[in-house]
């Protein structure tokens, strides 16, 4: 059939191969990570066909968690939907980059990008095209990319759902998952504006622990984006000096 043709065709191209072999690399991360978001997601409270659907639509393992904690405490649904939203706001920023790349698509084709369109991914596909152009190969790295990030999540998300309640506490799969976000975490800061909105994010995290509603990680989210936000102003305002 022609669309197998296409498929296998994708498969051998250079790019393609590229994407899937960089995103390979911090693959057990992502796998232990998707694995804590299932367990948590049913530890939480949710029914394995409601955690399985959310797993599928929100591809977003950081607002699945911040999310399944205020379902679980009965938290007002303006509460979890200004959560989601604060901590997807990084997404904005993405989307901005991810424009000067993909925006001469079709609109169909640009929405399916942005569900599939993680973290890693545009780590990496920024990594790799530093010019913010189109050019070619572009889109097939980043498919490629896709094609190892999120099968690689739903398995490892199914599986913590269905293992979920035979998966002992003592194991301290949770504290896994944590090191498994802190080393890929780490592995995205590269330059020193990046540190400062980490840093920050932490300390106010911790800061604002004791408030209600896990409202600490709105509090974090917020900080850091307003240092990193005056951070990349003053960059850009040196940057136009410089050139005058």
């Amino acid at each position: 059939m022609q669309w197998i043709e296409k498929l296998r065709a994708l498969a051998a191209d250079a790019d393609f191969r590229q994407g899937a072999r960089d995103m390979a690399s911090p693959s057990l991360g992502l796998a232990a990570w998707g694995l804590v978001a299932g367990v948590t997601m049913v530890k939480g409270g949710l029914s394995i066909p409601q955690a399985m659907g959310m797993s599928l639509l929100v591809f977003a393992g950081s607002a699945q968690l911040s999310a399944v904690p205020l379902i679980a405490a009965g938290a007002p649904l303006w509460v979890l939907l200004a959560t989601a939203f604060c901590v997807n706001l990084r997404f904005v920023i993405f989307s901005a980059q991810w424009r000067h790349y993909f925006g001469h698509l079709p609109r169909l084709r640009r929405l399916m990008t942005t569900y599939f369109a993680a973290d890693l991914n545009f780590a990496y596909f920024v990594k790799r095209y530093p010019g913010a152009a189109p050019s070619a190969g572009q889109q097939r790295y980043f498919w490629g990319g896709v094609a190892v990030n999120w099968p690689m999540w739903q398995v490892c998300s199914f599986t913590g759902i269905l293992l979920a309640e035979r998966i002992p506490p003592h194991w301290g799969i949770g504290f896994a998952g944590v090191l498994a976000l802190l080393g890929i975490s780490y592995s995205l800061l590269t330059e020193r504006t990046l540190w400062w909105v980490a840093v920050t994010a932490g300390a106010v995290s911790v800061a604002t622990y004791s408030l209600p509603l896990k409202l600490n990680i709105l509090c974090a989210i917020v900080a850091a984006g307003a240092v990193g936000w005056w951070l990349d102003a003053r960059k850009a305002q040196q940057q136009r000096k410089a050139r005058a």
